[in-house]
């Protein structure tokens, strides 16, 4: 999966301690990459289209951009198959 090219990344680094839930609400198939964070809330949109968990991938890839760690440090926790979803950090 090709790095996405995305600016103005908020910094979600205080996320970023062990055991932290992180709930999302995603968009597949949006016209662009983004993340955003509105009165506490995290919202990201995805190019990638929602089958075969590649938005849930790409959610991921973003998620870990914005808290400054591995990918593979953030695991799905909650609805693979929902817009709204929990990610938790456990290096």
């Amino acid at each position: 999966m090709a790095k996405s090219k995305l600016r103005d990344i908020p910094d979600l680094s205080a996320y970023a301690i062990s055991g932290t839930a992180v709930p999302v609400r995603v968009t597949p198939k949006a016209a662009k990459d983004s993340i955003t964070v509105d009165e506490g809330a995290i919202r990201i949109t995805v190019t990638v289209p929602p089958e075969n968990g590649k938005a849930d991938e790409a959610v991921r890839q973003i998620l870990a951009t914005a808290m400054q760690v591995a990918p593979s440090a953030l695991t799905l926790k909650q609805a693979q198959t929902a817009r709204d979803k929990l990610f938790v950090y456990a290096p």
